[in-house]
């Protein structure tokens, strides 16, 4: 039988015994930039209501109204007059207010900055390496939570979301591929799911605590995660395939040889490692070597793919409309409960999935996504069209609170992590760190796309059409996964590149 040359091999076949601690460990410490991601992204949920005008913007106060509400405001002026201060649209003071462009811009420099630095920084990975990537990360994670703490207008908050974009986008591209790297087979799968379950973490967070504080005193609290970033990963070592990359074997041997255990025999594996390593120095690792030969192809083609189809599942439709579902169910819970509710559930699916991922395989995960969320679109679609009808529909409000949990189950479960934790696995090594920039890239230009459009999609043809159209990706999706995504479950690097390339496994 042919010994297959891998990146990710599990050394119990070499006849040595891996302990798999330290492999956890090390993706952990690499998923805190996921969960650094998270508070970013969840951010704009409490803060921005803090930070909009109501229909009148100021409103003049008495001193007694000054003492209720500004008793934490150190700038507020309290004197024996009548004061004017800002309210925003929560009835709360404010130092100062956006208007609906300042908001928008808020909101989508995001997703410009993620796409702007993703083939970078994939570029920077190759180069330098994938660890110093992670902690240069740091840098603009913390920049941005320091302009948004001592922000004093729209200018220094759109900034800080253009550093945070690039920071965002940036751990999508490193965190994934460093995890892959440093994991045996056997627990690829479930380590690679980390990112997407510790980015929901930092979500949950975010809803938990923004919903009870003051913007800033959020940003301060956020602020700890990228320091602590750098405090754990610091202790981490390099790839080793990176590290063989760069003829340092001696390093390479002593990274694989802390992942891996003391008593894992390394000599067999380094070996293959290094061939590998070698083949893939005398290729050509561009772009035009990418769309000409099947494998990277295939693998482009199956990355963008499970990316597009993340984004047009109807995920910030749902997100969205949670409100106005609740309501539907007959349910007085607050928009802030409703929100953490859904980021619990959401956090313990992906945790689920990261068990199930290594069981049930990629394929089945990613096949009962795309169908249950299609299903319960079409269930959404026709029940608000009904209700929007004047069709008596109260008997079943329940229904679509229960279509809302069993998406964000089924999306949690597939293509909330698969398609992050794929993105590593179908690329050669070679081609890992462009060929992930370009994915990500994809998914940010998707997210800004969606975001911008859906609210417009929305006031034009009504919910309803909005959730069948995005029912209806869901059923090619269905053909995609089954005609186009390889099973990658239990194989190594080399494996699935002879699959892509038009082998059958």
């Amino acid at each position: 039988m042919e010994k297959p040359t891998m990146h990710m091999l599990s050394v119990q076949e070499k006849g040595g015994e891996t302990k798999k601690t330290n492999q956890y460990i090390a993706a952990i410490a690499a998923a805190i930039g996921a969960i650094t991601a998270g508070t970013i992204l969840a951010w704009t949920s409490p803060a921005l209501p803090q930070l909009e005008p109501p229909k009148n913007t100021t409103k003049n106060i008495t001193e007694p109204e000054i003492d209720i509400f500004s008793m934490n405001d150190t700038d507020s002026v309290i004197d024996k007059n009548i004061t004017e201060v800002l309210l925003n649209s929560l009835g709360q003071p404010a130092d100062f207010l956006l208007n609906t462009t300042e908001s928008s811009l808020v909101s989508a420099i995001l997703a410009i900055g993620a796409a702007i630095s993703a083939l970078p920084v994939g570029v920077f990975a190759q180069k330098f390496g994938r660890r110093p990537t992670i902690l240069a990360l740091a840098v603009p994670f913390l920049l941005n939570w320091l302009l948004t703490i001592f922000a004093n207008g729209a200018g220094m908050l759109i900034a800080a979301r253009f550093f945070a974009g690039i920071a965002t986008g940036g751990i999508c591209v490193a965190a994934p591929m460093y995890i892959g790297e440093i994991t045996e087979t056997s627990i690829r799968g479930a380590l690679g799911a980390f990112f997407q379950l510790f980015l929901t973490v930092g979500i949950l967070f975010t809803f938990v605590v923004g919903g009870w504080t003051h913007w800033r005193t959020l940003s301060i609290i956020s602020a700890v995660f990228p320091i602590l970033l750098v405090a754990v990963f610091w202790w981490m070592p390099e790839t080793p395939q990176y590290l063989l990359g760069q003829n340092r074997r001696r390093d390479a041997e002593k990274a694989l040889r802390w992942l891996r255990g003391p008593d894992a025999d390394l000599s067999a594996e380094l070996e293959d490692m290094q061939k590998d390593v070698d083949n893939s120095a005398r290729q050509k690792a561009g772009m035009v070597s990418m769309i000409t030969n099947r494998a990277p192809l295939m693998a482009l083609i199956c990355s963008l793919g499970l990316m597009f189809f993340q984004q047009f599942s109807g995920i910030n439709a749902v997100i969205f409309y949670t409100n106005n579902i609740f309501q539907s169910a007959g349910s007085n819970i607050p928009p802030a409960i409703a929100t953490i509710i859904v980021g619990v559930v959401q956090t313990i699916a992906t945790y689920i999935s990261s068990l199930l991922i290594e069981k049930a395989g990629r394929r089945i995960l990613l096949l009962q996504s795309c169908i249950i969320m299609g299903i319960c679109l079409i269930v959404l679609g026709t029940y608000f069209k009904l209700q929007e009808s004047g069709a008596r529909v109260a008997p079943v409000g329940w229904l679509p609170l229960v279509c809302l949990v069993l998406f964000i189950i089924s999306f949690s479960l597939g293509f909330g992590p698969i398609p992050w934790m794929m993105m590593s696995e179908l690329f050669a090594v070679e081609f890992r760190g462009t060929a992930s920039g370009i994915t990500v890239i994809m998914n940010w230009c998707l997210v800004f796309i969606v975001t911008l459009c859906f609210p417009l999609m929305k006031d034009a043809i009504g919910i309803y059409s909005c959730f069948w159209f995005f029912s209806g990706f869901m059923i090619i999706c269905v053909f995609f996964v089954f005609f186009l995504i390889p099973e990658t479950k239990g194989k190594t690097v080399s494996q699935i590149q002879t699959i892509l390339g038009g082998s059958r496994s």
